[in-house]
């Protein structure tokens, strides 16, 4: 629970080169976002503690859509549901009938999940940027410029242009990785996928 709460609420330079050095990765990682309107891919999940033993590891299906839509389905047997229509985030557990929903604030949208569907002219307000490329890989280091976040670093990576894993690393150091395998950009996506119909009879909580 504490991980899909993670993934719902994602310095001044030293000298003129290094404020450009910083511009110009900032400029590359918006490209490489904006690139893809639409995401759908497989992911695998795995968390770490802080001395390396494994918390927890699961798998699902994803798809992200810009402007703010989002859709995170974890598979059984810890099967959960996350689903953004651009003004509020539901989150779904089955095993208690519940469903948790969040307004689609500033401070979610900061986390890493959405940021994949989020408003990417604005990421540079919310992270220091700094990229490294490696032949066709690319990764992106993001950095909270606030301490209200629930991670200390996230790392982005793009294989061929197109979102590969993530790796976000909390104050105590625990670490979560994420890999999207079967990756598809820019193809449609039905509406009905970003809106949940919240099952008769469940307990509703809002936030």
């Amino acid at each position: 629970m504490r991980l899909i709460r993670m993934m719902l609420v994602t310095a001044m330079a030293l000298s003129s080169a290094s404020a450009f050095a910083g511009d110009a990765d900032v400029a590359r990682l918006t490209q490489l976002l904006e690139k893809s309107k639409t995401i759908s891919a497989r992911f695998s999940q795995l968390t770490l503690d802080g001395g390396g033993t494994q918390l927890q590891e699961t798998s699902g299906q994803m798809s992200v859509q810009r402007p703010g839509l989002f859709y995170w389905h974890t598979d059984a047997p810890n099967e959960q549901v996350v689903v953004s229509d651009g003004a509020k985030v539901t989150l779904w557990d089955p095993d208690l009938e519940q469903a948790t929903i969040k307004k689609l604030d500033e401070r979610l949208t900061q986390t890493p999940a959405l940021l994949l569907s989020g408003d990417v002219s604005k990421i540079n307000q919310s992270f220091d940027i700094t990229a490294k490329e490696e032949g066709n890989v690319m990764d992106f280091i993001l950095k909270p410029k606030t301490k209200d976040t629930l991670f200390d670093s996230l790392r982005l990576s793009f294989r061929n242009g197109l979102i590969n894993d993530m790796q976000l690393i909390d104050s105590v150091g625990q670490r979560t990785n994420i890999l999207f395998t079967g990756v598809k950009a820019n193809e449609a996506i039905p509406a009905g996928k970003f809106k949940f119909d919240v099952p008769k009879g469940a307990d509703i909580i809002q936030e």
